[in-house]
């Protein structure tokens, strides 16, 4: 059981840092895209226009924001070290899962708390239903490793707890 724990744990840390780091460099990654998107082998503009119309548009109002105010960046900045940061709090239950489980159920609340806020924020700040979605699935699909490893852990409690005391 420990190590299907190790292993969902380390697959969720990792999702964890590549979030993160990607999180560094939005305007290369957007510039990325939208070049991809654009290619005269891509189909996106023709079975996904709006998607299209939205990475152009981000990734102009990026090259606009971080021009003029490169500072804004820094925002982004303080996004992806708090992913890492995160990251490293899972080693914790890496290293001893039935006594850092609250580790696993701080992650758990937070995926929870990702699907209002992309919904509330998102509506206030102009953010397409589509995208919206997109962001929620990071707290949707980040909560089952953690669901997994939280009924694990609850597992190993027990069977620690069946052991005689000598």
């Amino acid at each position: 059981m420990r190590r299907h724990v190790r292993q969902w744990l380390i697959l969720f840390i990792v999702g964890l840092v590549v979030s993160g780091v990607t999180a560094f460099p939005l305007e290369l990654e957007l510039r990325l895209g939208a070049a991809v998107l654009h290619a005269g082998w891509s189909p996106f503009p023709q079975i996904a226009p709006d998607l299209v119309m939205w990475v152009d548009r981000v990734h102009a109002a990026l090259v606009d924001t971080y021009g003029r105010y490169p500072f804004m960046a820094y925002g982004t900045d303080w996004l992806a070290f708090a992913h890492l940061v995160i990251a490293v709090a899972f080693i914790g239950p890496l290293r001893d899962p039935v006594r850092n489980v609250w580790v696993i159920q701080f992650g758990m609340i937070a995926c929870v708390g990702v699907v209002p806020l992309a919904l509330i924020a998102g509506g206030i700040r102009g953010i397409p239903l589509g995208w919206q979605l997109l962001d929620m699935s990071f707290g949707v699909i980040g909560i089952i490793p953690l669901v997994v490893v939280y009924r694990l852990i609850r597992r190993i409690e027990q069977a620690q707890a069946a052991l005689p005391v000598l």
